[in-house]
């Protein structure tokens, strides 16, 4: 009997981005869609290309939603993207090679290539970018994360696979910016939750160590113009979250 795929992913007003990322797993056994409550035509794209789609606005964050995504999944194995994602044909191939002979236990990890503002970057701590997508549906699953949710996998044999998945990160500055202060925000509001504290000399520090680690320790000079740019924003999403967490501390900024 053949492995069976299932490709799961959360959307949410995302019409313009499914064409081609269905297109890239449209050999999948199935494609497994959660909607998290889209106000566009989401789900009518998703449907028309052969996709499963389901619905739950009930948002209790990433990690959540990507194990009820999964739930809605009949195959073997799970292939977890987003909507922003695009499957390479040397990907595919590499995925279709562990289908037909999958290691008992183990979990594969894919290098995303991280595209910002007009350039897929090549270092900058943006590639290879492994993550960990494909694995066993019944054995494992996603943790509980609001968000930067992984795999819980822990003791799992690691394969990584060859092929990149394209992940068209920032594709327009201003979406991209109201997406990670969002996730600044729901960082804070997890840590300040298990009692996690900031310092202000903290803030300067790690924003400063954002800065540095992106530029000098993971190359971002090697990745030009943008290499600088998103040296500076990481810098920035990182004030924002200790600045954030720093103000929920002492009751400066709402708990929603």
């Amino acid at each position: 009997m053949s492995t069976r795929l299932s490709v799961v992913m959360i959307a949410k007003n995302a019409a313009d981005l499914l064409p081609d990322c269905l297109a890239s797993v449209a050999w999948a056994d199935e494609i497994v869609i959660l909607d998290s409550g889209s106000t566009d035509n989401t789900a009518d794209v998703a449907r028309a290309a052969g996709a499963k789609v389901f619905t739950d606005t009930d948002w209790q964050g990433y990690g959540i939603q990507r194990q009820r995504a999964q739930g809605y999944a009949t195959g073997d194995y799970v292939l977890m993207i987003d909507t922003d994602e695009r499957v390479t044909p040397e990907l595919r191939q590499a995925i279709q090679t562990v289908l037909a002979a999958p290691q008992p236990g183990a979990v594969y990890s894919i290098a995303r290539r991280n595209y910002f503002l007009g350039r897929f970057m090549r270092h900058s701590g943006w590639y290879p970018d492994r993550v960990m997508r494909l694995y066993a549906r019944e054995r494992y699953q996603y943790n509980d994360n609001l968000v930067h949710e992984s795999l819980a996998c822990d003791g799992a044999q690691v394969i990584p696979l060859t092929g990149d998945l394209l992940h068209l990160t920032c594709r327009d500055f201003a979406s991209f910016q109201r997406k990670q202060l969002n996730y600044a925000t729901a960082w804070a509001q997890e840590r300040h939750a298990r009692g996690k504290k900031a310092t202000l000399t903290g803030i300067f520090t790690h924003t400063l160590g954002a800065f540095l680690k992106t530029l000098l320790l993971r190359g971002g000079v090697l990745d030009g113009k943008q290499g600088w740019l998103l040296a500076v924003v990481n810098a920035q999403y990182t004030f924002n979250k200790y600045t954030e967490l720093w103000a929920l501390n002492r009751g400066y900024s709402e708990k929603t």
